[in-house]
């Protein structure tokens, strides 16, 4: 490289570093919020809100009540997902996995934390009693009602925590079908089951790996309650597997699939329960991790496999 190929370095003046770093703090700020509102969970609720509204809508249904309801809904779930880390400030910062949030960091102050949570969810609400109906919101509104004000802090009570979680982690679904302008029917019941189904062996999965967090911080989850080295929380994973099984057959037996979504749920939830197997032959975080992976897998490959094997896409197509 000659000298006229090399870079010159000009140090940058005071007020382009201030600027800099008003704009890298800006950046962290906003990043800060999107970490409150749990985009991965969020992710989740959104997927499980278009395959309710797929399930139920006719075809040639618009499309906009399900831009509607997943506005309305991202925007609930990312003030329970606020609310929820300000009620649980105290253990996450006990928490390995969770003392470098926003709150506990100190990065964002609780009344901040509160005003953001209570400010989306409302405007979500609203979004949707408006924009969608009035049943799709009042179903998000139970839904944020006991994620935050019966889950939250139940986890400090009970181990039957995830039971009580598991329904508004299940009600998702249910909101797509009112979206779509159905109610409380079957299709809503089927799908709500496979939902609160799964959410078993995937959080038990969560709670044996961070265990140890979970117990320094006090709360009460059937890992840390676990006196048989994991066998316990195993023996539950396996029959959980077995009946999320029987639950994603229901839509076949019901003439809402074809015979190629038994298939794939045959294959995806034989090899759910081999890994819950495993785990209970000889439990290991390296096992409960596989458990975990394969929950991940499992719930979109089923409720995609519905859908592309469902009434709604063949009647789409006669």
């Amino acid at each position: 490289m000659n000298l006229m190929e090399t870079p010159v370095l000009v140090a940058a003046s005071p007020s382009e570093q201030s600027a800099s770093a008003s704009q890298t703090s800006r950046l962290g700020l906003v990043l800060d919020y999107v970490q409150l509102a749990k985009p991965r969970l969020t992710t989740m609720v959104l997927f499980t809100v278009a395959v309710g509204f797929f399930a139920a809508a006719m075809p040639g249904s618009s499309l906009l009540p399900l831009l509607h309801a997943l506005l309305g809904t991202a925007l609930v779930a990312a003030g329970a997902g606020a609310l929820n880390q300000l009620l649980e400030k105290d253990a996450d910062a006990i928490m390995r996995r969770t003392r470098r949030r926003p709150l506990p960091a100190g990065r964002l102050s609780p009344s901040a934390v509160l005003r953001f949570g209570v400010m989306t969810s409302c405007l979500g609400l609203g979004y949707l009693a408006t924009l969608v109906n009035p049943s799709a919101a009042a179903v998000a509104g139970l839904t944020l009602a006991l994620y935050v004000f019966a889950y939250t802090p139940l986890k400090r009570i009970t181990a039957l925590n995830t039971m009580i979680g598991a329904v508004p982690g299940a009600l998702p679904p249910v909101i797509g079908v009112l979206a779509a302008g159905g109610g409380l029917d079957f299709v809503a019941g089927i799908l709500f089951l496979i939902v609160f189904l799964w959410q078993f062996p995937h959080f038990w999965a969560i709670a044996w790996l961070y265990r140890d967090d979970y117990r320094r911080a006090g709360l009460q989850m059937l890992s840390t309650q676990d006196s048989e080295d994991g066998r316990l929380t195993a023996r539950f994973m396996v029959q959980g597997c077995l009946m999320l099984l029987l639950a994603s057959l229901l839509p076949f037996l019901a003439g809402l699939s074809g015979p190629r979504y038994v298939l794939v749920v045959l294959a995806i939830g034989g090899l759910f329960i081999a890994t819950a197997i495993r785990f209970l032959l000889a439990p290991s975080a390296e096992r409960a991790r596989q458990v975990l992976w394969a929950s991940l897998v499992y719930l979109p490959v089923v409720l995609t496999a519905l859908l592309l094997d469902g009434p709604w896409l063949i009647l789409a197509g006669s």
